[in-house]
């Protein structure tokens, strides 16, 4: 099996959601009255992706590239961490084939934002739009996600050798 020059990733982030912040998910801003809280610009799905390529490519996880103790990265653009990452895939000789992830969270309603997500992601990976899956599911109320305390994003990426 060695010699497939075909690779997958799994990625997973949490970050909980507090007020004053804006809600960055899947590189788009979402009119919410909650945040997701970190570092970063903590856009929680474009975390999980980063994760699930850099797993792929046997590249550490998104804390060893980008470290939320690292000033650099304070209120950062999880986009650009993003093609950050497709810029060492790209040197370590990979292309994106395809994304599939998952948010989990009450609210608001991530159905009417995925075509915004998927185009303005396309580009940063490499793919067409047909290549990224988002979906979006709540935690039926169950636990700190259901309780709006938190959001959940898990992905899974395909990667190939050039």
């Amino acid at each position: 099996m060695s010699g497939l020059n075909i690779r997958v990733g799994f990625g997973y982030d949490v970050h909980p959601l507090g007020s004053g912040r804006e809600l960055w998910l899947g590189g788009i801003k979402i009119a919410f009255d909650k945040g997701c809280v970190g570092h970063s610009d903590a856009d929680v799905l474009l975390h999980a992706i980063c994760d699930a390529l850099l797993g792929a490519a046997n590249l550490r996880d998104i804390g060893f590239h980008f470290p939320n103790t690292d000033p650099k990265y304070k209120n950062a653009d999880s986009k650009l961490l993003l093609k950050e990452v497709v810029a060492l895939l790209d040197k370590e000789g990979f292309l994106v084939g395809n994304v599939d992830a998952t948010l989990s969270l009450e609210a608001p309603k991530i159905n009417p934002h995925i075509p915004a997500m998927q185009e303005i992601l396309a580009p940063i990976l490499g793919v067409s739009t047909r290549e990224i899956s988002i979906k979006a599911t709540t935690n039926e109320k169950l636990g700190y996600v259901g309780r709006s305390e938190g959001v959940n994003a898990f992905a899974v990426a395909l990667i190939a050798k050039k």
